[in-house]
């Protein structure tokens, strides 16, 4: 593009740092003008200031792009701006655009970062070492399972585990994480303030209060047509690593794969049943190139991670001390393979629980998983 100077006579009075936000804003939340339109615009006349101030007193030039995004800008309120910089104020919101030390540094270099973020939580989780964990919303009771224990041993491993709080396995993510006291970030295809879908309020009220909510709506903004594949780029960018769980043929989550993939992101995928239409997708990931995940060990070697093992007596008893639930779940193991829809019946504990404290006894080297959900007391050393 063509920089275009700002006419002479016409060049405004210095903004201050508070005006130049405010104009900043204003621009960014304009319909049509994008964090494309938005950063060509700075480059070519210098400020947020300098272009609303342009945009009243076009030039003349001949670069046709450049001319319609200045049309666009004529429509950004400052009012406005200031009105929603004041609102996030008193609701707690985190307003963040690139230049802030908070902005997430790995947003920066993804090809299309968002002009704007709002936040509410801890937003220094968007700055540590994440996982992505997605998959279907319409997943198998395998498809549950898998997502649960690949967060669970994220989080107690201390990585942040990132989804897009839709119902299914993204639910399933954020709640097996926060289930282990762990760490997640929420990315929302709608303003902070709107809970979509309305059946997942709870989890959204445990992940503001625990986690990280974040978008690039602004608030009470109701989800629009497209907000969620443009919001599954932020899903992928924030991430080290994308798992994905299941994805049927045609699924949206591949999307987000698509997105990892332009942004440099490493994809693995969950093999699953050739005959489970919710697997299809992620096994033709693995057949066309995809790392396939077999264990929790695969994910979090990605990290210079392993799993810790804590030694097991020589008697049939471990020498930690374990939770009174925990040591349910441990008694009713042996050393023969037991599928994991015994030991819940065994100990009737709820299949999200009882996952999480297999994770956990996993991690403290009293019992292993095997493939298709079956798992049995470690052997003895």
């Amino acid at each position: 593009m063509t920089t275009t100077a700002i006419p002479a006579g016409r060049n405004p009075t210095p903004s201050s740092d508070a005006d130049e936000r405010t104009a900043y804003v204003a621009l960014a939340l304009t319909d049509q003008i994008g964090g494309r339109r938005l950063a060509a615009l700075l480059s070519a006349f210098g400020s947020a200031s300098n272009v609303l101030h342009v945009a009243r007193h076009p030039p003349v030039t001949r670069d046709a792009a450049l001319a319609s995004a200045l049309r666009h800008a004529r429509a950004a309120s400052p009012a406005d701006a200031q009105a929603t910089v004041i609102q996030c104020e008193r609701s707690g919101i985190a307003l963040l655009i690139p230049g802030d030390a908070a902005y997430p540094p790995a947003l920066r270099s993804i090809p299309d970062p968002p002009a704007m973020l709002f936040a509410r939580g801890d937003v220094s989780l968007a700055s540590r070492p994440a996982i992505a964990v997605i998959g279907s919303r319409d997943h198998s009771r395998y498809g549950r399972e898998v997502a649960a224990l690949i967060s669970s041993a994220a989080a107690d491993a201390g990585l942040v585990v990132v989804s897009g709080m839709a119902r299914g396995l993204d639910a399933v993510a954020h709640s097996s994480t926060l289930d282990r006291e762990g760490l997640t970030i929420g990315v929302l295809g709608n303003g902070i303030g709107v809970v979509y879908p309305a059946a997942n309020a709870a989890l959204y009220a445990r992940v503001e209060q625990r986690g990280l909510l974040l978008t690039e709506h602004p608030p009470g903004e109701r989800p629009l047509p497209g907000s969620f594949p443009r919001r599954n780029r932020l899903i992928s960018g924030l991430a080290n690593v994308i798992v994905v769980v299941e994805a049927a043929e045609g699924s949206g989550t591949l999307v987000t794969v698509s997105c990892a993939l332009e942004q440099g992101r490493e994809v693995m995928a969950v093999p699953g049943p050739i005959t489970s239409p919710t697997s299809v997708g992620t096994n033709r990931l693995i057949r066309d190139g995809a790392e396939p995940l077999l264990a929790a060990d695969d994910l979090l070697a990605k990290f210079a991670m392993q799993t810790v093992a804590r030694p097991i007596p020589q008697g049939e008893e471990p020498v930690c001390t374990l939770s009174g639930e925990e040591a349910l779940v441990f008694n009713v193991t042996n050393h023969e393979p037991r599928l994991v829809d015994d030991i819940a019946q065994a100990t009737g504990l709820p299949m999200g629980i009882l996952l999480g404290l297999l994770c956990g006894l996993e991690l403290g080297g009293l019992v292993e998983q095997l493939p298709g959900g079956w798992f049995r007391r470690a052997a003895r050393r």
